[in-house]
């Protein structure tokens, strides 16, 4: 695009994804128009656990969210209270041999890209969670990793793009059409660029996406500080987090600023229920409380579920959409939305702008998904 502060922008939905998209596109002189049918930082970005991790299943999954922690941090600096962001790191506990052997695996790959990261023999395992069962045979120590709550982290980059000229819609889009969308009250928005970040709900617009929902459970408890001390995942927690089918539950603990301790994590398909199932619910816990026996001892205040857009290869969809014209997409995020989205807002917004990008922009684009072109509107 060769005259970017002259092009008009519409982006769907106002949660962490949408919301970051809005600010960087703002920030390089489109009139942004973001339209949202509920609250903002709503949906899954309100539903999440806000971690801030940096996963190497692969290299461009890699490539993508250690861009976003650097991003996550220059955004946090000077003031974390705002995003209540936390640098706790995350400790990847290995229950065995075999998962220590992953563990020195993954601390190899991670290195090799610049991430630090340690490796704990049970006695540094300990030493830094005390809380753990005994037996576990050590774990890899993500110094960098951190969290924030993200819905105020939304309402601050959305903030950032209202002060650079956008503009907030309240509403439900009920179709996309060329270079511009349809309301459920009947009026109709054009812009140059829509941007699709409605996370689980991008399938309601646009069926053919190979993107579908996976429902997590999350639960959170009183006012604990000090039973741990960083986020703390089970390195199984990478099989749970990328299966295509069925139920599971992995243990993912997180130390809230507030003293509270966030309790995950869980994966159902072919559901789009919001509500609560104690029993998944009832082996979320458990599983939990195997890692962290006193976990059991402590109140548990509220839980809830949310629902995860995962697209069919584990990648999100970032880059325009060839079947529809003007149509771009920041979708697909699964469990990495609030992790991602800084550096999916940029890696959109270069596409857009024609700027050159810190990291190659193919491995996301939703060309690699071959789908019917439809008709124009």
């Amino acid at each position: 695009m060769s005259t970017p502060s002259c092009a008009t922008a519409i982006v769907i939905g106002a949660g962490i994804v949408g919301a970051a998209c809005a600010d960087a596109l703002a920030a390089r002189g489109l009139r942004v128009t973001v339209i949202e049918q509920d609250a903002i930082g709503s949906g899954a970005t309100a539903a999440g656990m806000g971690h801030l991790v940096v996963m190497d299943d692969n290299e461009a999954e890699l490539a993508l969210t250690a861009w976003s922690l650097a991003l996550w941090k220059e955004l946090a600096a000077g003031q974390p209270q705002r995003h209540e962001y936390s640098n706790c790191g995350t400790i990847w506990i290995a229950a065995d041999e075999e998962e220590l052997a992953a563990a020195r695996a993954k601390a190899h790959t991670l290195a090799s890209h610049g991430v630090a990261c340690d490796l704990l023999d049970p006695a540094a395992l300990y030493a830094r969670e005390p809380e753990l069962r005994p037996g576990l045979a050590g774990g890899l120590l993500v110094a960098g990793d951190g969290l924030v709550y993200p819905p105020k982290s939304a309402r601050i980059l959305l903030d950032r793009a209202r002060a650079n000229g956008a503009t907030l819609v309240a509403g439900a889009v009920v179709r996309i059409e060329d270079n511009g969308v349809l309301l459920a009250d009947g009026s109709r928005h054009q812009a140059d660029i829509v941007v699709l970040a409605a996370g689980s709900r991008s399938t309601t617009l646009l069926p053919e996406l190979p993107v579908q929902p996976k429902k997590g459970h999350v639960a959170v408890t009183d006012r604990y500080p000090g039973f741990i001390r960083h986020q703390l995942v089970e390195l199984g927690y990478i099989k749970s987090a990328h299966a295509a089918s069925g139920e599971s539950v992995a243990f993912n603990l997180q130390p809230r600023p507030t003293g509270q301790i966030l309790i995950g994590s869980s994966r159902q398909f072919d559901t789009i229920d919001l509500a609560v199932e104690p029993r998944m619910m009832r082996r979320m816990l458990r599983h939990a409380a195997s890692f962290t026996p006193g976990l059991a001892q402590l109140n548990l205040l509220r839980c809830w579920t949310g629902l995860r857009a995962a697209s069919s290869d584990g990648l999100p969809l970032i880059g325009p959409d060839e079947a529809r014209r003007g149509l771009w997409l920041a979708t697909g995020h699964e469990g990495l939305g609030i992790t991602t989205s800084l550096a999916t807002a940029q890696l959109l917004a270069d596409q857009i702008t024609g700027a050159r990008s810190a990291i190659p922009c193919q491995p996301y684009l939703p060309s690699r998904f071959k789908r019917p072109a439809r008709a124009h509107a």
